[in-house]
This record gives structure tokens, sequence and C-alpha cells, in this order.
């Protein structure tokens, strides 16, 4: 047996910023010293190396947990599936709900629940948790709603992404550009043809790694010490994942047993342009080839990195024919991959 993702959805707030929108910002160094050029060179140098333009940040109105349910009902859609016949909710985020204008998370009750009660499911069989797994949580969502499927523990499970970190993001940071807001959710449910989940991996690197990602105070000395933002070190990530996901993906696709040749689209976390399209070269080069054009589907110039909705999104995109030059079709083999906060990584390859 295995499982398939039925049903797909996405949720892709409507209030688009543009790298322009940056120009007032007063960008800091870490030891709060201004830098010594204008924001303008910051931008320009910020676009070439993540090849963000755009980002899109949620309406003022709506939290983590009201995107994930726009984007589970188009899910739910999608699938044709009855919601009360859900036997879990896997929400992944990892900030919460957010309300615009604070800096406070809550996630009481856990956001997955939230979204059971806006979809207005009444079985309580319906299991609905949240996980925290930094950017890869949908993916992981997945491995384990395969595990759910295959043990016996459930015939369908709904697997969501969603985040808000426009609301935890330090203004005085460049590398708060970087970052946006969506969601995407997925129907899990069990194959019993050629299609679905063929091999996976996962792996979590917590020793020097554990802290590439955290949360800390304003470059601003001004601001008050203890609220914090999201933090990181961008090229200690940009290593190690030059050197860890590309093995992730080698070793998933060897246990898969399909051939490299025969992979037709690799769909990974948009985290900055340079970075995923070095992971690609490094990951063929694994095999002595280098990669096909169109291999890689990317969504992060007009879309930003939006943690753990990213590659939800991205393969609803595809799906729908939305991204110029792309297209699936039965039977395509592609590969799911993605690295973030742990350090974590996790890949899978699949048949549509």
């Amino acid at each position: 047996m295995k499982i398939k993702i039925t049903g797909i959805g996405s949720y892709i707030p409507h209030k688009e910023i543009k790298n322009t929108d940056f120009d007032k910002h007063v960008f800091l160094n870490e030891d709060g010293t201004p830098f010594g050029y204008p924001n303008e060179v910051v931008i320009n140098k910020f676009k070439g190396i993540t090849g963000i333009e755009n980002r899109r940040y949620a309406e003022d109105q709506y939290t983590s947990s009201d995107l994930a349910f726009f984007a589970s009902q188009k899910a739910i859609e999608n699938a044709k599936i009855d919601p009360e016949t859900l036997d879990y909710i896997i929400f992944a985020h990892n900030f919460g709900d957010v309300k615009y204008g604070t800096t406070q998370s809550d996630i009481l009750p856990s956001l997955a629940t939230r979204v059971k009660n806006k979809l207005g499911i009444k079985n309580p069989k319906c299991v609905a948790y949240d996980i925290l797994f930094g950017c890869p949580g949908w993916i992981e969502g997945v491995l384990q709603a395969n595990a759910f499927i295959k043990s016996g523990m459930a015939k369908k499970c709904l697997v969501i992404g969603a985040e808000t970190l426009s609301r935890v993001v330090d203004d005085h940071d460049r590398d708060s550009m970087i970052y946006s807001d969506g969601a995407g959710a997925s129907v899990i449910e069990a194959s019993d043809d050629e299609t679905g989940l063929l091999s996976y991996e996962s792996a979590t690197f917590a020793s020097e790694e554990a802290g590439y990602l955290y949360f800390g105070k304003s470059y601003n000395p001004d601001l008050d010490p203890d609220t914090k933002y999201i933090k990181m070190y961008g090229r200690k990530i940009y290593e190690f994942a030059l050197s860890q996901v590309p093995a992730a993906m080698k070793s998933c696709l060897d246990k898969s047993g399909i051939a490299i040749d025969d992979v037709k689209k690799i769909l990974i976390h948009q985290a900055n342009e340079k970075m995923d399209e070095a992971i690609i070269h490094r990951f063929y080069k694994l095999y002595g080839k280098t990669p096909p054009e169109n291999i890689m589907p990317m969504c992060i110039h007009d879309l930003g990195n939006s943690s753990v909705a990213t590659v939800p999104t991205l393969y609803d995109l595809l799906i729908q024919g939305k991204l110029e030059n792309h297209e699936i079709n039965k039977g395509d083999v592609v590969i799911f991959a993605s690295v973030g906060a742990g350090m974590n990584v996790n890949a899978f390859v699949y048949r549509y």
C-alpha cells in the first residue's frame, strides 16, 4: 500500500509587498550600527541572491489558522471528500497565530483544532494536532500521514502548512525581506495503484546546526531586548543545505528504485533562488549529470519564503498549470524536498 495526495489547495494572500516598499526601512548591522550604503544597494544585492522581487503578507484581519482554513477548504473540495471522514488533521507551523500589530504567539488551542472548528467537523475521532518542524513541516506531516495510513490507524488525513512570518520579523534586519505569508493544504489517502509516495528520507541535525535559525532580539538597540524575532545565520544555512539536502535527495531516490533521468520535477522549499539552484546542481552532480531544463519550478520570485507553505503551494500551482513552462502528467515522478530550522532535512519521491 502507498499513500497519495488526492486533494491540494493553497491560499496566497492578496497583500503584495514589493522590494521597493523597503526603501525607507532603517536596516542595521547585528551590533546596531547603520550600513555604509543606501537601501537601494541592499535591495539590489538581496534580489540578486534570493531572486525575490515581491512577497505576500496576510491581510490584517487574518492569522495563520485562517489562511490554513482557506487552503483546507480548497484541498477538501479538490479531493471531493466529506470532511467528517478525516481521521487526522496535521498542521505544520512554527509561530502559531500572531495577530497583526502584535508579536505574541497564540497556540492555545492548537491551530489544527482551530481549523477543525472552522471546517465545522463534528466527528471527535478526527484527531487534530500541530507539529513544529521548521520549513520542512508540511513534508514531515505527509510522512506522518503515511505512517498512520500504512499502520491502519487512518484512511484520510489533512496535512497543512501555514505561516505568517511577516509578523515575527525584525524590520531592522535585511533578512526580513525574505519572509512572507501563505498556506498550503493536502488530503492524503491510501493508493492501490502505481501512483503515490515511493520512498522518503528525514533527519534532524542538532549538534552545531541546532541554532542556525533562532529567536533573537532586534538589531535596533532602542527596542525591547525581550521581544524576539526570527533570526538566522544565512551563510551557515547555505553551506548546510548544499551539503545535506542533495545527499538526502539521493538517498531517497536510490531507495525508490527510480533512475534520476526519470525524474520529471523537483519541488524544493522556496527559500533562496541561488541556494535552491545550487542544491539541484549538487544533487545531479552526485550522479555525474547536470540538471535538465525546467526541472525545478519556482514561485519565490513573486511569493517570497512562506516557510512550511512553500512546497504545498508550489505543488498546487503546478497542478493547476499556473507555472509558466511547467506541467505535470500522470505517471510523472516528482521529488519533494525541504530544509529548515532544527536543522531538519526531508524529502520524498512521488509518482503523480
